[in-house]
């Protein structure tokens, strides 16, 4: 399965429980195809590891921390009076959200090969 909004980093520790991290900002439009491939990752995880969802330092195989929000910008448009070398502030108003999701993906060796080969992250 190909992935076109998340793009997972991976790290591993000393013990050899990898963690996949994953953190995508996208405009409203494109908010519910990334949390149609969050739901896609979880459910294979869910499925292919079927009750084996734990925190790992209490016997699970995999465990995710999962985070969103919404942030709004607005700018400010700047000028500087050469005159009297002032500068004024003109704020503008807020613009559309940025919605931003972020997906950690935590789990045994064997948990993270098959996640490899799955979603073909590095």
């Amino acid at each position: 399965m190909s992935l076109n909004y998340l793009e997972f980093d991976y790290s591993e520790d000393a013990d050899g429980v990898g963690t996949f991290d994953a953190l995508a900002a996208t405009s409203p439009a494109h908010q519910a195809a990334v949390l149609a491939e969050v739901a896609s990752v979880l459910a294979w995880a869910q499925h292919a590891f079927e009750g084996q969802r734990a925190a790992l330092d209490e016997g699970g195989e995999w465990d995710y921390d999962l985070q969103g929000w919404r942030e709004f910008s607005a700018l400010d448009v700047l000028h500087f009076d050469e005159h009297s070398g002032e500068l004024s502030v003109q704020p503008q108003a807020a613009g559309a959200a940025r919605h931003t999701v972020s997906l950690s993906v935590t789990g045994t060796p064997c948990f993270c090969a098959a996640f490899r080969e799955r979603f073909h992250s590095t």
